[in-house]
């Protein structure tokens, strides 16, 4: 009979293994830091969608989340590289005298 210390070990030795299995043996992967706004709002834009993306060519997840990480980032910046016009110009109205 084991004792109750290598009953434990035994178990948890067991349990690492079965979440290698279900985690792919694939280590968890760090993001890197959040570069700015722009980056922060793509990133939660990427993951709110990764799930409900179309996935015609059977990509994984991670490929899917990449792709609309990058189309969002395009068009961030493409927003910001277009001149800055007068949105709000104001039109210039004599007053009327009464």
């Amino acid at each position: 009979m084991l004792s109750i210390q290598a009953r434990t070990q035994v178990v948890a030795s067991v349990s690492a293994v079965i979440l290698a299995v279900f985690l792919g043996g694939e280590p968890a992967r760090a993001e890197p830091p959040i570069r700015s706004p722009e980056d922060a709002a793509c990133r939660n834009e990427a993951r709110a969608k990764v799930f409900s993306a179309p996935n015609p060519q059977g990509l994984e997840l991670e490929d899917i989340g990449r792709q609309i990480y990058f189309a969002c980032m395009a068009r961030t910046t493409q927003a910001a590289a277009q001149p800055q016009g007068h949105a709000a110009k104001r039109k210039h109205h004599r007053h009327r005298r009464h």
